[in-house]
This record gives C-alpha cells, structure tokens and sequence, in this order.
C-alpha cells in the first residue's frame, strides 16, 4: 500500500494532485528561465578558439623574431641564431638573477638552462610570453646589453633564452605551452 500526503488524511484530492503539478511546473519554469543566465558565463566560441593556436614558422630564418597574440598577450617567437644559443647554453647558471625556468612544459623548479627555455628537440627556437615580468611592459626584441630584450620602461634586460639579467624585473619571462606539432608548426597553448 503507498502512502501519499493528502490535505484531509484521507486519499489524495483533485486539490493536492493540482498543488503537486503546480509545484512541478514552478520548479521547471525556474530552470528553464535560469538555465540561458548559467549557459552565457560559459566562454564562447571565440575564446574558445583563442585557447591554443598554431603558428606556421616555414618563413622565418635564423635571427628573425614574430610576435603572435594568444589569450591577448603578445608572444614572442625567436628563430635564435647559432651565436645566441651558444650564449645561452654558456652562461653559467649563477650569473642568472633568476635561476628558474618558468616554462609551463616542465616541472616547476626546473633549472633555467638554455635546453629548458627552449621546445622540447628545437633549441634554436624560443617561445616565450613577451611581458615584462616587472610591471607587464612589452620589451623591445633585439636589444639590450645581451642581445635579447630590453624594457625601455625602467631598465629590465633579459638575454638570448628571455632569461632577466639586470634590472628590476624580478624573474625570467614566462614560457608557455608549447610544442611542434609537425617541423614548422608550433602549436601554443
């Protein structure tokens, strides 16, 4: 025998069988009027597509730089020559100010060798977020005292890998997700 909740005690109603559809109906409309609320926080379809890209480097030769946009940050990518990767894999470890990779590949307190800058098999490419890591500036590519980048804004120099050597930035620029996804495509993100 099944029990059901009746207004008098007795059997249920035509009253208690309306008050139930009614309170069913309540709770389906609510859903169905907050449900476009809870679907448009979600990213559309263009942020979406902004959470990797992959660019195409056929066209570059040793010493050229491009600069994408990913999630909009700029992205530096360096096709080093073999002079610069030379000087990073020579400098010593601790003439670094920052002796940490900072790149998204690896796990997190690897060393900041020129090998862990770099994708994984390509050293001669650089992929790095082009942010100055003092105060979120763009530096200028191709300059400064080591040859890599330097923040006009208040003096950051960061050499060949995107390592910072002297000024006040306070750590290496950060390397993200990134990996060749054939020989000239490197997907980011």
């Amino acid at each position: 025998m099944t029990a059901a909740v009746t207004s008098g005690g007795g059997e249920p109603t035509r009253r208690d069988f309306i008050v139930v559809a009614t309170g069913a109906m309540t709770v389906a409309a609510v859903g169905g009027l907050a449900w476009p609320f809870i679907d448009q926080m979600n990213p559309d379809s263009s942020a979406l597509a902004l959470g990797s890209i992959q660019v195409d480097v056929s066209g570059m030769e040793a010493g050229q730089s491009i600069t994408v946009m990913w999630r909009g940050k700029p992205v530096f990518i360096r096709y080093r020559t073999p002079d610069e990767v030379a000087a990073a894999r020579d400098t010593p470890l601790a003439d670094l100010k920052d002796p940490v990779a900072r790149n998204e590949n690896l796990e997190a307190g690897a060393p900041a060798t020129m090998e862990n800058r770099s994708p994984a098999g390509r050293e001669e490419f650089l992929v790095m977020i082009g942010i100055c890591t003092h105060l979120g500036c763009v530096p200028t590519g191709e300059a400064g005292e080591f040859g890599g980048w330097f923040c006009a804004c208040h003096g950051s120099v960061y050499d060949t890998a995107g390592r910072i050597r002297h000024g006040p930035a306070p750590r290496n620029m950060d390397i993200p997700i990134n990996n060749f996804v054939d020989d000239t495509t490197i997907k980011i993100g």
